[in-house]
Order: C-alpha cells, then sequence, then structure tokens
C-alpha cells in the first residue's frame, strides 16, 4: 500500500520535473538512439508519411483561379466583380484626398478637377474632431494631421488614409452582419467561432498568399487582405454587444410591437451602439497595423516607405515613416472612442426652420475652405500642395544616433549578444530541435489530458501531429524556441513593471506611456533599429519580438493586483503580513489566472511577431510563409500559417484551461 500523500506526487511539480529530464536526455541522445535502434523516423518525420496538402491546395488553387465555374460566371469572374466593388470607391477616394480626379488612360489623362487641398483636409478632421467631442480633440487630431504635412509625409499618409477609409467601412460592415448572424442563429455562431479562431491565428504573411494568387499585385489584394484581417474583433465585439442589451429594452421592443427586423435595427443595435463602437476602433486600429504588411502586394503608403526603409537599412526614414503611421493612429484612435462615447443627439424642435448653414455650420465651413484653397491653388501651389521647401526632416538626426551607438558601444552590444546566444538561445534551440516528434506529441498531449480533459489532449495532440506530418517539426521547433525565449524575456521584464504599476501611482504614469508608444508603434518598425544596432539574426528577431509582446504582461499582471478585494489584502495586513509577504503570499497567488491570460495574449503577440522576423533572417515557420509569399506558392503559405495557428491554438487552450484550474483553486470562479 501507497504511504498517505504518495498518491499525488506525480500530480504537481514532481510529474513536469520528470518529464523534463526524460525529455532533456532524449534531446541529448535522440540520434543515437535512433541510430541503435536503426529507426531514423524517431529523429525525422518520414518523407513518405507526409500529408500531400502542399501540393493538394496548390492544385486546387489553380484549378479555382483557371478551370473553376458557376454556370453563368467563372470564380475568376467572381474575383474579379469583388475586386470593381472594392476598386470602384477606392479610386473615388483616392483622387478626392491625393490624386485628383482625371479622365481619359496614360498620356490622353487629363485632370478635371484637383483633389483636396491640405489645407481642407485638416479643416475636415478639424470639424469631425470637435463634432466628436471638444475643441480639444480638433486641436490634437488637426495637429496630427499637420505634422504629417509638416515633416513631408503627406502623400503617404493619404494613399494609407484612403486604404483606411475604404477597408474599415466594409470591414466594420461584415463584421456587423456575421455577428448579427452569430447572435440570431446559435449554429452559426458554433461554426463562426472556430473560423474566426483560425483567421485571429493564422500569421497575416499567410493572408497575402493566396489573396495574391487570387487578385494579383496591386492595392485592391492590399484591401482585400486587410479587411479579412481587421474583420474578426468586429464580429466578436457585435456579437457581445448585442447580448448585452437590457431585458427590459427588448422587452418595450416587443410591447410596442416591433417586427424582428425591427427589433434588430431600430432597438437593440441603436442600444448597443457604444460597445460595436469599440469594435469599430479595433478595424481601424488593425487596418493601420495591416498597411505595412500589406504593401508587400503593392498597398502603397506610409507602409511602403517603412518597408522600402528596411531593406536600405535607412533608419531616418523608417523612423519617420512609422511615426507617421503612429500619429494617424492616435488622431483616428481618439475620433473613433469619442464617436463611443457621444451622447445620443436630441433634435430641437426650432430647429426646423433654421437655415441650412445654421443647422450645419461645419460642413458649411470644411465646403467653403475646399472651395476657396482649391481656387487658391490654381494661383498658388502653396495652398493645395504643403511646401516641400518647408518640410522638416528628422531622418539624419535618427541616422547620426544610431551610428553614434554603434561607433561607441558596439563592444557592450556584441558582448550582450554574445552572452545571450551562447548561453540562453542556442541552448534552448538545441534542446528543442533535438526532441523526437513522437515524444513531443507525446508531451503535447499529455499537458492537454492534464489542464483540461481527453477533448483537449486530442485537440493538442492532434494539431501537433498536423505540424509533423507536414514535414515541419523542425521548423515549428524553431519558431517555438523564438518565441519561448521571448515571452520568457517579455514576462521576466513585464510582470514585474505590471506589479510596480499596480503599487506606484507614479510609475504607472511612466509605465503606461511607454506602454501605449509600444502598442502603437507599427511591428516591421521595431526592426530598423534592432537591425542597425544588431544586425540580422535570431538575436535580432528576439529583442523585437520582446519589444512588441511586452504590452500584455505588463498590462495584465497589473489589472490582475488591481482587481484583488481589498479585504483580502485587508486581512493580511491584520495577520501582521509584511509588505512583502503581502506580495508574494497574497497578491500574486491572486493575481495569477490574470497573470495567465496576460501571458497567453503575449505568446500570441510573440508568435504574429515572429512571421515579419523573417525580413531579419529567422529560419522558422515564419521564414516559410515569406518564402511562399515572394514565390506565390498558396499551399507552402497556407500550411505554413495553419502551422503556427495551430502552435498558438495549442498554446491559448492550455493556458486558458490553466487560468480556469487557478481560478477554480482560489475560489474566484462566479
Amino acid at each position: 500500500m501507497s504511504r498517505p500523500g504518495e498518491r499525488n506526487l506525480w500530480k504537481g511539480p514532481a510529474l513536469w520535473w520528470a518529464l523534463f529530464a526524460v525529455t532533456w536526455v532524449l534531446s541529448s541522445y535522440s540520434r543515437d538512439l535512433s541510430k541503435a535502434l536503426e529507426a531514423r523516423w524517431i529523429v525525422k518525420y518520414p518523407a513518405g508519411w507526409r500529408l500531400p496538402l502542399k501540393r493538394d491546395i496548390s492544385d486546387a488553387m489553380k484549378w479555382l483561379v483557371e478551370d473553376a465555374s458557376f454556370g453563368l460566371f467563372s470564380f475568376k469572374d467572381f474575383t474579379r466583380g469583388i475586386a470593381w466593388v472594392i476598386e470602384v470607391p477606392y479610386d473615388f477616394v483616392r483622387a478626392a484626398v491625393i490624386d485628383g480626379f482625371v479622365v481619359g488612360v496614360g498620356s490622353e489623362a487629363s485632370q478635371i478637377a484637383p483633389s483636396l487641398s491640405w489645407i481642407a483636409v485638416i479643416a475636415v478632421v478639424v470639424a469631425i474632431g470637435h463634432t466628436a467631442k471638444s475643441w480639444s480633440l480638433a486641436a490634437l487630431v488637426g495637429g496630427c494631421f499637420l505634422y504629417l504635412a509638416i515633416f513631408g509625409q503627406w502623400d503617404s499618409a493619404m494613399v494609407t488614409l484612403a486604404s483606411v477609409l475604404i477597408s474599415v467601412p466594409i470591414g466594420v460592415a461584415g463584421g456587423l452582419l456575421l455577428g448579427i448572424g452569430a447572435y440570431r442563429w446559435p449554429a452559426f455562431d458554433k461554426i463562426l467561432r472556430p473560423i474566426l479562431d483560425l483567421m485571429q491565428t493564422v500569421p497575416v504573411f499567410a493572408y497575402l498568399v493566396p489573396i495574391l494568387f487570387l487578385f494579383g499585385f496591386g492595392p485592391v489584394a492590399a484591401l482585400v487582405a486587410t479587411i479579412i484581417y481587421a474583420m474578426p474583433p468586429m464580429v466578436r465585439v457585435t456579437t457581445l454587444a448585442l447580448r448585452g442589451v437590457p431585458t427590459e429594452i427588448r422587452e418595450f421592443g416587443t410591447m410596442v410591437g416591433c417586427t424582428r427586423r425591427q427589433m434588430m435595427w431600430k432597438v437593440l443595435v441603436p442600444s448597443a451602439a457604444p460597445g460595436l463602437m469599440v469594435g469599430v476602433n479595433q478595424v481601424i486600429m488593425l487596418s493601420l497595423n495591416m498597411v505595412i504588411i500589406a504593401s508587400m502586394i503593392g498597398a502603397g503608403g506610409l507602409g511602403f516607405e517603412v518597408l522600402s526603409s528596411l531593406r536600405r537599412l535607412d533608419i531616418g526614414a523608417g523612423l519617420e515613416a512609422g511615426i507617421a503611421i503612429v500619429v494617424m493612429a492616435i488622431a483616428l484612435d481618439r475620433l473613433s472612442q469619442a464617436f463611443a462615447a457621444r451622447p445620443a443627439k436630441v433634435h430641437s424642435e426650432d430647429a426646423g426652420g433654421e437655415s441650412l448653414v445654421k443647422r450645419h455650420p461645419w460642413t458649411s465651413s470644411v465646403l467653403a475652405v475646399a472651395v476657396v484653397t482649391g481656387l487658391a491653388g490654381l494661383v498658388l501651389p502653396a495652398f493645395q500642395s504643403y511646401p516641400a521647401s518647408l518640410t522638416l526632416t528628422t531622418g539624419p538626426f535618427w541616422a547620426d544616433l544610431v551610428e553614434f551607438i554603434n561607433v561607441n558601444f558596439f563592444d557592450q552590444f556584441e558582448a550582450v549578444k554574445t552572452f545571450m546566444l551562447t548561453w540562453l538561445l542556442l541552448p534552448v534551440k538545441r534542446f528543442l530541435l533535438g526532441i523526437p516528434w513522437p515524444w513531443g506529441i507525446a508531451i503535447v498531449t499529455l499537458a492537454g489530458w492534464k489542464f483540461g480533459g481527453w477533448r483537449l489532449a486530442l485537440l493538442a495532440g492532434g494539431l501537433a501531429l498536423f505540424i509533423a506530418a507536414n514535414g515541419l517539426w523542425a521548423k515549428a521547433m524553431i519558431t517555438l524556441y523564438l518565441c519561448g525565449v521571448s515571452v520568457l524575456l517579455a514576462s521576466i521584464i513585464g510582470i514585474p513593471l505590471g506589479v510596480l504599476a499596480a503599487e506606484n501611482a507614479r510609475a504607472n504614469k511612466v509605465i503606461s506611456a511607454v506602454i501605449d508608444t509600444l502598442q502603437t508603434l507599427p511591428s516591421f518598425v521595431y526592426l530598423i533599429p534592432v537591425v542597425m544596432l544588431f544586425r540580422v539574426g535570431d538575436f535580432s528577431a528576439m529583442i523585437a519580438v520582446v519589444l512588441y509582446a511586452l504590452a500584455p504582461a505588463v498590462r495584465y499582471a497589473a489589472h490582475g493586483i488591481r482587481s484583488i478585494e481589498p479585504q483580502l489584502i485587508e486581512a493580511g495586513i491584520v495577520a501582521g503580513c509584511t509588505r512583502w509577504q503581502l506580495l508574494r503570499k497574497i497578491k500574486l497567488p491572486l493575481a495569477l489566472p490574470e497573470i495567465l491570460l496576460g501571458l497567453n495574449q503575449t505568446i500570441m503577440l510573440a508568435l504574429s511577431m515572429l512571421v515579419i522576423t523573417a525580413l531579419v533572417g529567422t529560419r522558422d515557420l515564419g521564414q516559410e510563409v515569406y518564402i511562399a509569399l515572394t514565390k506565390a506558392d498558396s499551399g507552402r503559405g497556407i500550411i505554413a500559417g495553419l502551422s503556427v495557428a495551430a502552435i498558438a491554438i495549442i498554446v491559448d487552450r492550455i493556458l486558458a484551461a490553466s487560468a480556469r484550474n487557478a481560478r477554480a483553486r482560489l475560489g474566484l470562479e462566479a
């Protein structure tokens, strides 16, 4: 018979330490073991066992583009129709803000009307800011757009703005309709939920491969990719907002005799408007985050400026374009937030007798500014386009700063890089690459069973087998190594910062400002200074990923500490706990579920950034997606993207189950 307590020995950390020890031994001696057993399949998944999904997907895409037909029209006609629906309004908006309206093609083209002047565009955003909230917001957004003109980013910014003005309404409308469908029909919601999970976990590069294949190279393909990337949050927010409408409002709609359509569009949607505006804000931010990546398939604008600067290693131009994206993001973010918090407009009974100008003063003023500056621009070009002679640039400053750092601190940076590579990155990489794929799948399956039961075990084991069966186990291990090390460092840095922010109001202001800045910087911008200081390679990729993924670790840790019930802390003080004991024995354990959720989000951001770091020389699944994009190999890109999504789903489900278990142990479940 077992002694008391012996039964639980393998239910705690001892089990995982034992598995780690066995895994380390297998990792170190797997090649020797495979030779001794004459079974090379232990180390490398046999080519004859691989699934032919890459070839099948490529063949299916080729068939769709070349041969698929639906009676009256072909699939190519269908994609051309979608492209036309997007291209017509895009061309109109682009003509209005930057190109001007022309008739004719090529050398026979002639301009019949100029675009809005830079002064008129600033007047428009100032008017929107004042209408949405106040003069302070009007000054902020007006100053943001004036910055774009002063620092020579106007033309590129207007191209990006045209993309946002088209992708956001389509993304919002599509997300709203899908969200309403999920709200009305539970079966549709069950089908849609895993699709949304997949859309949010597949790396954005993977979107570009089939879209490039279907729509070709150009701004329309970039807009399609942006809409697909930005739509999922709107779907989820719509469903949640509609479900959150109070029962009293629904009952009132029923009492006055609303039909089903009237109930939706006249009662539920207006009542859920504040929540829906949160989704609109998310679509705007994700659209701006996509502009750089979409520039790889012809989006142009500020994204192209950042991407071309990265390729030239021009840190000054890249940072200026990246800051311009941040400035535009701040302006659009504040405007969308203001509209979300704006109270419902009350119509005055006396307004009917007023003139149109008095009822719409800002509209009249903006139209007047547009006409006057347009006419004045025919005589004085400075009214139409901001004078190039008055633009400023910080490019030389940033270039000189990086050169100064490289000249004076090269040895120190190189020492840090060598230390990290020698004692952290390379050992972890060798360890993970040495794990036999059958044992790796078994560990993942066991972890799923341990935290979530047999269903999670089947899901985790099946997704891990999918990666191996497509011949991507080694690249997946490199992805896991880079992600794991980056998340470890982001957690070591971010969780203490989050605790400090929760405990100290002054520190919170500084930390929040830094985190807000890191969250608004486009992902590509991180690569430019990192590459200039550390050159290409895994270390540079790790630094960029840590900076990009740091925010959730900080925010969730701070939120977890702040959300602890005051009575529990008071009980600890009464019991005589010191400040350190309060933190270590009460606050951190109670905040653990939130910290685990923050860890989950940190991993998701790290995986999304790792695909982008393929541009700086990594050899993981991100590189596989990037190579597929350059070769327009849809099968290769989709399978690599699905493999990244598989890793993300495994980690997400296991950590979510861990957070639920932690909340249950602490008695925090509702």
